[in-house]
Parts: C-alpha cells; structure tokens; sequence
C-alpha cells in the first residue's frame, strides 16, 4: 500500500505552506476524502484551544476547519513558543512541558519526536489522507539530524514531499534547485513534485526555467498558484502580522472610516485577534511601533504577549507607554488584549513566565495581575450588552484580580475583564470574531474618537468571510494545481 500522506515542505518560512495545507484540505474533503492537516513541530506564538483543553497552532486549527474535522492536539502535538531569542516554551499534545533552550534545538527533542510520531501514526490510522506541513526549510542541513518536521517526518513514514517556493520573493529557481542540491541521496529521493506560489503574469514566461529545473533534478512541476490578493489566512509567523492590510498608512482625513493602530510588540502572541476588525468594512489597521502612529489612531490596541512585563518594559524605553495614558486621560479609546490588557493592570507579580517580581503596571484598569505555574486554556463564551459572544479562547499564566486602585470607581465589567473610561481589557482572544459584539464595540469607539464610521449593512460575517476564502483557495489548486498527480503518491490516489 502506498502512504497514508503527503509533506508540504517550503523553500523558506513564509513560502505558503500553510496556505497550501489549508487549500488541499479544502479541495480533498470537496472530494470526499477523509483528510486532517498535520504539524509535528510548530514554532509561533499565534495558538488555538482545542475543544479538548489542549492549545494547537493556529494555522492547524484553521487548516482542520478547512478539512472540516474537529480540531485536535495530534494535529499539532509539539508546540514550541519563543519566550526569549534563545529559549522557547513547550507544549506538548496542547499542555505545558517545559523549555528548550536554542542549544538544544538540534540535538535535545528526541522526546518531542517521539511525540510527533505516535500522534501522526494515530492520525494515519483515523483519516484517509494525513496532509502534513513541513517547517522553514527541508534544506537545513544545519538542522537534518534531529529532525523530526521536514525530511525526518517523511523519511520515517515514507512520505512523498512537495517543495512550494513563493515567487513574489525573487529567486525561486535558485531557491527550488538549490533544496534539492543540498540534500542526501535518500532524501532527495523524497521530492516528488514542485509547486510555484504567488505567481503573477504569463505563466509561459516562466515555463522555459521550469522545464530547465525538472530537467536538471527530475522533480516535475505540479503548479504554478496565481496571486490570490483577497486570500489572507491566519498565518503561524508572528513576523508576518498584518500582512492583510490594504495601505501602509492610516488616512488622516477620511472621518467616516475608523483608524486603527496595533502595536508590535516584540514578543508580540496571538495577533491574529484583529483580524475581525482589519476584515471590517472602512476599519483601516496598521501594525506599527511608530508612537506619532499610535497617538494619531482613533483606537490603539495593544495585544498578546508572550513576554508580558518584558514587553511592558520596551513599551515605557521607545515611549509608548507615555502614548498610552495620554491617550487614556484624554478619553481617547486603548484596548488591551491578553497579555496587553495585563499591561493596562496596576501591578504584575511575575515569577513564573518573565521571572521579574513585582513591577508596576501602567495604572489604567482596576485589576492586579498575579503569573500561576499553571498556564489557563479555556474556551469561555458571554455577553456584552446583549450582544453573544462566542468562539473565545484564553491562553495565558497571567491571572488578572480585581483591584481597589484609582481606575476602581469609575470601572465596569467588560466580558472577563474591565472598562474604565476609553480604555478597555480583556483576557479574551477571539472574541472579536463574533459579528454583532465587534460592529457594537466598533461603533462605540468610533463615536468616543470621533470618527463617523457605522457598519456596512450587509456586509459578510468574518466566519462567512473566511469560508469564502478557503472555498477561493480551493478553487484556485483545483485550477492550477495538478492535485491528481499528488494524490497518485499516496494510498488514496496509487494503485490499491
């Protein structure tokens, strides 16, 4: 029998596996083809809770909506979270299991592997098809003896591995061939097809070097994926927050839309959470650390963190912290989320995640935020004036207790957490995903900053608008991409 599944590897991070997985999934279930994506090592800090309790990446989470199947942690059974540049915090099958520090990286996971691999067998045993993701590149040969996520994971399952390159970066031909030069023989072996991402022009164009690459390794091209401009998928890099915006400035002029600030915290986690609000009809959203930026916004959101005293601490050096309470005095919107409303808090006591003691917060949200060894996963649901708030999730050690502080008296309940004034906390990732509790919130704080922006009747739900972009994905491989050919390597599509 031909293998259970199939490894969509990438010429860098960022190449679009994940776009891949998720567009596969889609088309295979459309087939009616039993799939579930797989990651056996996934390092970000964009997560999801499984309805199980267990905390997955987020872009398994999605690829698993794609597929139509109920999330799990065997999708995702190693979770590495970057802490500092050199330590990273372990979950494995969705819970707590420690750190790894960077010298371990290549040498010190045989016990995450062994992780990764019973949870892939158990997933081979489950669905028809294991559509796996690989991991920054196949080709870091720096990297190949302790792994476990690229050419480790295919080579123990037999897995045929397709290699996307993303175009738009320049140099996919170089990139492409130059995988395949720097592998052994019995990895080599493995690359069954190559895949093109982003394309934009006369494919006949590029034809000529395609031919030329195939001739030269005798891994055949599969497809060439055009530029989907109104595809933006939650992506697992960090690095890649807002790569959904439309501009890269805020207008200063238009008053009927609602400018939007984020600001990029170094160790910034689960930034995935304004997604809803950049998918918002007239809702502008920039990632920036520019102050000017965060001062001029009508709402500066400050997100998750992975690092949250750490990253309260750059926020007072680079002087946003000073934006922040301006802002606040003045009555101007902030909302804190997670790890950022933890910063809005009064104080934080932290001897578990940052190891700093106690430090003063920025005093704007009656609460006192206390680190647990034990790290919170829920997935809670409410309401905020009437308004069903659902699809929550909570990740975090942080644990926020109500305060009698200054910012007491004028405070109320929001969802979990508090509104004092303009400025509002939760530890609620998500929960701006459900419609009728964003455009509520939305309009509010466009009429406290001025802005005349109402929401557009009609206009799609974000569940609605993230179907659709699955469904154009899927349309788009089946299209141009000879998904036959892959699915010829495995049990589904090779000889019984």
């Amino acid at each position: 029998m031909t293998t259970s599944g199939v490894l969509v590897a990438g010429t860098s991070s960022d190449a679009g596996k994940s776009v891949v997985v998720a567009g596969l999934c889609r088309a295979l279930v459309r087939r009616g083809i039993r799939v579930a994506p797989f990651k056996a090592q996934n390092m970000s800090n964009n997560s999801m809770v499984c309805a199980d309790g267990g905390e997955i990446g987020r872009a398994q989470y999605l690829q698993a909506q794609a597929a139509r199947v109920e999330p799990t942690t065997a999708m995702n059974p190693v979770l590495l979270k970057p802490g500092t540049d050199r330590r990273s915090f372990i979950v494995v099958r969705g819970q707590p299991a420690g750190t790894l520090e960077a010298g371990q990286y290549a040498a010190g996971r045989a016990h995450l592997r062994d992780a990764a691999f019973a949870a892939y067998r158990e997933l081979a045993g489950d669905y028809e098809l294991v559509v796996c993701e690989g991991a920054g590149s196949p080709a870091e040969i720096n990297l190949r003896t302790g792994d476990y996520v690229n050419l480790g994971l295919a080579r123990e399952f037999g897995l045929p591995v397709v290699v996307v390159g993303d175009i738009d970066r320049g140099g996919i031909l170089a990139s492409l061939y130059g995988t395949w030069a720097l592998l052994d023989d019995e990895d080599r072996a493995l690359l069954k097809s190559f895949v093109i991402n982003k394309f934009r022009g006369d494919v006949s164009v590029l034809e000529p070097g395609l031919e030329e690459i195939t001739r030269r390794t005798g891994v055949p091209f599969h497809g060439v994926i055009p530029w989907l401009l109104d595809v933006w998928l939650d992506s697992e890099d960090t690095l890649q927050v807002g790569h959904w915006r439309a501009s890269t400035a805020l207008s200063a002029t238009a008053r009927d839309r609602l400018r939007v600030a984020v600001v990029r915290l170094p160790r910034i986690s689960n930034a995935t959470d304004v997604d809803a609000l950049a998918a918002e009809p007239g809702v502008d959203v920039l990632v920036t650390v520019d102050p000017a930026v965060c001062d001029a916004a009508d709402v500066l959101v400050l997100p998750g963190s992975r690092s949250t005293a750490d990253d309260l601490a750059w926020l007072r050096e680079v002087g946003l912290a000073d934006v922040v309470t301006r802002r606040a005095a003045a009555g101007r919107p902030v909302l804190g989320i997670c790890g950022g409303y933890q910063m809005l808090a009064e104080e934080i006591e932290d001897d578990v995640e940052g190891q700093v003691g106690v430090v003063p917060g920025l005093g704007l949200l009656p609460t006192r935020v206390e680190f647990g060894a034990a790290k919170v996963l829920a997935r809670p649901c409410g309401t905020w004036r009437g308004h069903a708030v659902e699809g929550a999730y909570e990740i975090h050690h942080g644990i926020a207790h109500p305060s009698a502080g200054p910012a007491a008296p004028a405070a109320e309940r929001f969802l979990d957490g508090w509104r004092a004034g303009q400025v509002w906390g939760t530890m609620w990732h998500g929960a701006f995903e459900s419609d009728d509790f964003r455009r509520a919130w939305l309009g509010e704080v466009a009429r406290a900053a001025g802005s005349l922006w109402q929401p557009e009747p009609g206009a799609p739900s974000f569940i609605d608008r993230r179907e659709r972009m699955l469904e154009t994905l899927a349309d788009a491989l089946e299209e141009h991409v000879d998904i036959d050919a892959i699915l010829a390597l495995t049990r589904v599509g090779g000889p019984s």
